[in-house]
Parts: structure tokens; C-alpha cells; sequence
């Protein structure tokens, strides 16, 4: 496939990200101490180049990501069969009431009543202030991976 560069991506990346953009959920992958790899379907949203996940405090994903920033991202349904292609990416976990506020306004934003109605549930049971927010970023490919798409 010929190779058209557009900035810091290329045509095929576009493409690529396009297709999760538009997704409903995504798989988010991070490996375990062994290197084993655990995929977990997550709802997401997008905001300036970041895609903002959030998890129950204490999950694996969480504790994962905290000892190994690697993870890997791809277009799946809600029971997390995979629809697209898998994507590098970091994870980070969120610290800052700034970016947790630009992550909840993304999510809400995407996912509107679903979202405040999740919410809702997690303030009367308790989980929504033991929550952790994730930000994923995709890995920058080089031309070697660009040319195996």
C-alpha cells in the first residue's frame, strides 16, 4: 500500500484512528507482570488526542497500568470481540481534577443519559469516588509497522 504522509500520521493511521473514533467501545489490553496480555471492553471518549477511560479503582486494568504504562487499543462490541485493528498505545492513570473533569465532560458528552445514569448508580452505591480515570494515547508508528498495515 503506498504511503501518503499527513503530519505526524500517516493516510493509513487516519484511517485507522477514523474507524475508532467512530466506535461505540473499544478493547483495552494491558499486560500483566509476565507479559501476558488482558483485554477488557471499555466504554471511551476522545478530547484533544486522548482517549479517556474510566474503571473501578481497585480492577486489574488499573493496577495493571499503574506498574506498566504499555497497553494496546482496537474497535471491539460490547462483549469485546475485537472489529478492527489493534492499535499501540500508554495508559496513564489521571491524577489531576482538571484533566478528571475535561475526561468526565468527554465521557458525558459521548455517552449522555447512559453516562448520567451510571453516574447516578455509582453515587448511591459509593463506587463513584473510588473511581480511576484513564488516559490513553496512541503509540507513534514508524514506517516499518506503517508498510505491515
Amino acid at each position: 500500500m503506498p504511503r501518503l504522509d499527513c503530519g505526524a500520521l500517516t493516510l493509513v493511521d487516519n484511517l485507522m484512528t477514523d474507524d475508532l473514533h467512530s466506535a461505540r467501545y473499544f478493547s483495552l489490553a494491558t499486560f500483566r507482570k509476565a507479559g501476558g496480555e488482558v483485554r477488557t471492553p471499555v466504554w471511551f471518549a476522545e478530547q484533544a488526542d486522548v482517549f479517556y477511560v474510566f474503571s473501578a479503582g481497585d480492577a486489574g486494568k488499573v493496577k495493571r497500568l499503574r506498574r506498566e504504562p504499555r497497553a494496546r487499543v482496537a474497535r471491539c462490541d460490547v462483549r469485546g470481540h475485537v472489529l478492527g485493528p489493534w492499535l499501540e498505545a500508554r495508559g496513564r492513570l489521571i491524577a489531576s481534577e482538571v484533566e478528571i473533569a475535561t475526561a468526565l465532560a468527554a465521557l458525558r458528552h459521548k455517552y449522555g443519559v447512559q453516562m448520567w445514569l451510571l453516574d447516578a448508580l455509582s453515587r448511591i452505591t459509593g463506587r463513584y469516588d473510588k473511581r480511576a480515570y484513564i488516559a490513553v494515547t496512541l503509540a507513534a508508528r514508524g514506517p516499518d509497522e506503517v508498510a505491515r498495515s
